[in-house]
């Protein structure tokens, strides 16, 4: 099952998924690039209970931050960190693809 990619640009949250592979890139332009972040990482888990959890760079680019990743499951849910463990969750509800 190939996820969907989606956009959230108030928050600066978009989802880009692979024509070919089940891959997404995760990008990045939120709350933490704003506040000046030296770096990003994308915490995230797949499935109902964030199974096999990861925090990981992400990396610069003209957009902001981005990651690319491998659906393990029909769902993953992810949220950010900077360096400082400053967090944007979403306000608590994370951002969820499927």
């Amino acid at each position: 099952m190939m996820a969907k990619g989606w956009n959230d640009f108030q928050k600066g949250v978009e989802v880009k998924a692979s024509d070919y592979s089940n891959d997404i890139t995760i990008c990045y332009n939120g709350l933490l690039a704003k506040s000046g972040a030296d770096q990003v990482f994308l915490h995230y888990g797949f499935g109902d209970r964030w199974m096999d959890t990861s925090t990981d760079k992400m990396n610069r680019t003209y957009r902001g931050w981005e990651k690319n990743i491998k659906m393990k499951s029909d769902k993953v849910n992810f949220c950010f960190k900077d360096s400082a463990d400053h967090w944007d969750n979403n306000n608590g509800s994370n951002w969820i693809v499927r």
